[in-house]
């Protein structure tokens, strides 16, 4: 593990960022990081606390959007939706509040919904499930085909509506027992029920919710003592006659060992942190029992057992005789010895089997994603740990812990200096991404740390393996719609070329209407792979080109479409003309104008550098496109469309393929001589901190907004230059050089577009709404700052 950035507070003199007790936080599946900090005011006349959460693009970790969340008491809980867009907060007050995007944009957000249990504070919180799982085959890592690579589970939504479509809504475990559940119905109204997890209840200190693949939930609580059971309890929501119902049942519970060795009864008192190894799977869970000064970890395992019946009764009941009856119970797989103190833990996302099979098949593999879980220490310390074994896989030592890699072990002075200079920094909140290659730490100053965490745990592996991880990562985040921002910080300049190669091949193994599905997609992960080196940064502009093309291209198909066409016995070119010749819509013609112009720009930009571009012609599908688009011209009228027809090819030879591409060559070569070819400068600046992490030194950036200041210093902003001309990516239109209009950018490739429309017509707006949530690539749009623009 290696520091990749830090996020500083900028300073400010009336007010302070400090961090909450507890500090939560919480990583989504879109990279979008949140986390709490209490703001304190320095006034006199105000003392109040304000408890904020904070969101960041992990790309744009400078531009931090900060909430004044509302809440009463201190936040307890952060937890993201399964599609990244919407956040859940609760608080010590029994408050729970949904957050989401204002406008479609990460640095924007608003509360759409809330629920309460006043005084009652919230313990754990969790979206209801889905029943969507993905299950990763590292076995078949070296596999061609994506259904062996990536398989769906089974696994039952936590409840339906009419036809098995998913009900959202969220469940809370409360301090004083009781669970409570809030539906979002079709219509957008809330129906909540709460109900004690048994009868007799009891205080719950920590908890935490797991799901079952037949729909049930699973609620694991202790009261915060290791002297008393960790329970269990399966609880399942059901809605009757319009009304929310709670049933729970009470599950085998468990005490901790530590509990039960003499020397070791009464060493940790309390129980500080209770987790299930993963979301889905309520079999295994971790539990952390600490002192003072040292902590010890456990990790449990529920298994069906033969339930011993006497010979007697085993001859009295022939049933009994033929099949043992079986019973549930915990088994500890694996314990630590005494460890320091555990201030933070993280649980890997990545849903890979935890079976010893597959663990077995994974270190074979050296596939070492997924399968650590992190343990944050009061020293400064981190470490990985196997998630069943417990046996350390990687440390990273902090900048004030006493055996970090700047100091010598025999300096005793350093030591005096830190015990001296105040407490020492640690993390109090942990978060891995989806793929389990980077760790998002909060320590005890509200700073937030982003860490690499490597793919081979300080193995040293083969170039070969290393791009084959890396790929089978990509993979997964191309058909899940994940981002793939944490794959790329493993990424050298090196390795792009080849994995933009194997990458394409994968892609062509697969079935036609799989690649229809992932063809945006593959075009967004190659663009982003691209910039990351210098000699294929061409390359990258190539491909915003091509998703601009696919995007122009199937926006005037469908606008084109005619609701009758019965023409099944003629060509597909044919066809094409035929549309555009019943299509009489003169809005088109000019709503579309910018866009159409661009086409036409880039197809004489393709015929002109046709000779130079191998690569071109081999791309049938863009090339497939821009014909289509030349068949439509005519009909739109467009100002493009002259400029845009080529000269009259010579005649083909249908037998002589070569000749025919030497003379069609021949003419690309003379076409800049009888037209003037435009330059095409379609792909915006990137300004995310993938780039400057290239180079792998730690970059500190201040929370400010709009400005990303680097290791370096220097500010950077989504444009190419003060003096040059700022461009609508996505309209094709100029702004000028100093726009006034506010403007937004894309989170993955930096695409700038206005923020509100300028067009009035339905053509262009049918366009816009295209891209109101995502950019073409897929990415998130965020805010530019005013200042910038």
């Amino acid at each position: 593990m290696e520091l990749a950035y830090v996020c500083d507070w900028e300073k400010r003199p009336k007010s302070t960022h400090c961090p909450s007790i507890p500090l939560v936080c919480s990583w989504s599946c879109r990279n979008l990081v949140a986390f709490t900090t209490d703001l304190k005011n320095d006034d006199d006349d105000n003392k109040d606390v304000s408890h904020m959460i904070h969101i960041i693009d992990t790309d744009h970790p400078w531009d931090v959007y900060s909430i004044n969340s509302g809440h009463a008491e201190v936040i307890s809980c952060l937890e993201w939706d399964q599609s990244g867009s919407r956040l859940l907060s609760a608080d010590g007050d029994g408050q729970i509040k949904c957050w989401s995007m204002s406008d479609h944009l990460v640095n924007s957000w608003e509360s759409v919904l809330s629920s309460s249990l006043d005084g009652d504070p919230i313990v754990a919180l969790s979206w209801l499930h889905n029943g969507v799982k993905l299950a990763l085959h590292v076995e078949m890592s070296g596999s061609t085909n994506f259904g062996e690579k990536f398989s769906r589970v089974k696994f039952s939504p936590s409840l339906t509506l009419f036809g098995g479509k998913p009900m959202e809504g969220w469940l809370a475990v409360t301090v004083s027992g009781l669970v409570t559940v809030s539906l979002l119905k079709p219509g957008g109204a809330l129906l909540t029920a709460s109900e004690s997890l048994c009868r007799l209840r009891g205080r719950v200190a920590l908890a935490d919710i797991a799901f079952t693949g037949g729909g049930n939930i699973v609620v694991a609580a202790t009261d915060g003592s290791s002297s008393s059971p960790v329970q269990f309890y399966k609880v399942v929501v059901s809605v009757v006659s319009e009304k929310c119902r709670i049933d729970t049942e009470l599950l085998p519970s468990l005490f901790l060992r530590c509990t039960t060795d003499p020397l070791r009864r009464e060493k940790y008192p309390a129980v500080t942190h209770l987790k299930f190894l993963t979301r889905e799977n309520s079999e295994q869970v971790l539990l952390c029992a600490s002192n003072q000064s040292g902590s010890i970890v456990e990790c449990w395992s529920l298994r069906k057992e033969g339930l011993p019946v006497n010979n007697i009764f085993q001859h009295r009941s022939p049933v009994v005789g033929e099949k043992q009856p079986t019973i549930l119970k915990w088994r500890i797989l694996t314990t630590t010895n005494d460890l320091e103190r555990v201030s933070a833990v993280a649980l890997p996302k990545l849903p890979i089997s935890i079976s010893n099979t597959d663990l077995k098949v994974a270190s074979d593999t050296k596939f070492c994603p997924g399968l650590g879980l992190a343990l944050a220490f009061h020293d400064g310390s981190i470490q990985i740990l196997h998630r069943l074994s417990l046996h350390t896989m990687g440390v990273f030592y902090g900048s004030s812990s006493s055996s970090g890699p700047g100091q010598r072990p025999g300096d005793e002075s350093a030591i005096k200096r830190q015990r001296t200079g105040g407490p020492a920094l640690h993390f109090k909140a942990l978060q891995f991404s989806w793929t389990s290659l980077a760790l998002a730490g909060v320590d005890n100053h509200g700073k937030l740390h982003m860490l690499r965490v490597s793919p081979s745990m300080g193995q040293v592996l083969e170039l070969n393996t290393t791009l084959r991880h890396l790929l089978f990562l990509l993979e997964y985040c191309m058909v899940t719609g994940y981002d793939w921002w944490d794959v790329l910080l493993h990424v050298q300049p090196t390795m792009v070329h080849n994995l933009v190669e194997k990458l394409h091949e994968e892609y062509m193994r697969q079935n036609q209407a799989l690649q229809q599905v992932l063809a945006t997609r593959i075009v967004a992960v190659k663009a982003s792979l691209c910039k990351l080196s210098t000699a294929t940064a061409a390359r990258a502009c190539d491909f915003h080109a091509k998703l601009l093309l696919i995007a122009i291209s199937s926006t005037l198909k469908s606008l084109l479409r005619p609701h009758v066409l019965n023409t099944p016995d003629k060509s597909p070119g044919d066809r094409l003309t035929e549309i555009c010749a019943k299509n009489t819509d003169t809005d088109i013609d000019k709503s579309l104008q910018q866009l159409i112009q661009w086409v036409g720009d880039f197809v004489l930009y393709l015929l002109a550098n046709l000779p130079n571009q191998v690569r071109a012609r081999q791309d049938g599908a863009s090339l497939g496109h821009a014909q289509e688009m030349l068949v439509m011209y005519p009909d739109l009228g467009s100002a493009a469309a002259p400029a845009a027809c080529p000269p009259s090819p010579p005649p083909q030879t249908p037998d002589r393929p070569d000749h025919n591409q030497n003379l069609l060559t021949y003419e690309c070569c003379l076409l800049p001589s009888q037209l003037l070819v435009p330059s095409m400068d379609w792909a915006a600046a990137h300004d995310g901190v993938i780039v400057k992490l290239q180079g792998k030194q730690p970059t500190e950036a201040a929370v400010r907004k709009g400005l990303s200041m680097s290791a370096g210093g220097g500010a950077s902003t989504p444009w190419r230059s003060p003096s040059s001309q700022k461009m609508d990516n996505l309209r094709c239109v100029h702004m000028g050089v100093c726009p006034t209009e506010e403007s937004k950018a894309c989170t993955r490739c930096g695409c700038v577009t206005m923020l509100r429309s300028p067009n009035k017509t339905n053509a262009m707006k049918q366009w816009e709404q295209r891209w109101i949530k995502n950019c073409l690539c897929g990415g998130l749009w965020r805010r530019i700052p005013q200042s910038q623009t």
